[in-house]
């Protein structure tokens, strides 16, 4: 692992924005970091539980949370879908949607 400092650019979508500080919901913000972090290992870092993030997009593709960030890479985290079927993009285990009552 180096010691540079990097940045990424993030991006969190809807009810996630609930984990961030104010400053930072709703709009796009840059993170400086270390070495090669998993973006899983980022997300969680900012306070976004893993276990509510349904898609996960390094450069425009779909990915796993083990993904390694290098920097300068542009990171959109996603909640769970219940509108649409999305299972042909995602690299994500799968798992249930959780119960809404209307």
């Amino acid at each position: 692992m180096t010691s540079a400092n990097h940045t990424i650019e993030c991006r969190f979508y809807e009810e996630l924005n609930d984990h961030l500080p104010p400053h930072r919901r709703k709009h796009s913000f840059t993170v400086d970091f270390k070495g090669e972090p998993a973006a899983g290992e980022l997300i969680a870092a900012l306070g976004v539980p893993l276990d509510e993030v349904d898609l996960l997009l390094v450069n425009g593709e779909s990915t796993v949370f083990e993904r390694r960030l290098k920097g300068g890479e542009r990171v959109a985290v996603y909640p769970l879908f219940e509108q649409f079927d999305i299972t042909p993009i995602v690299r994500l285990p799968g798992r249930p949607l959780c119960p809404k009552f209307h």
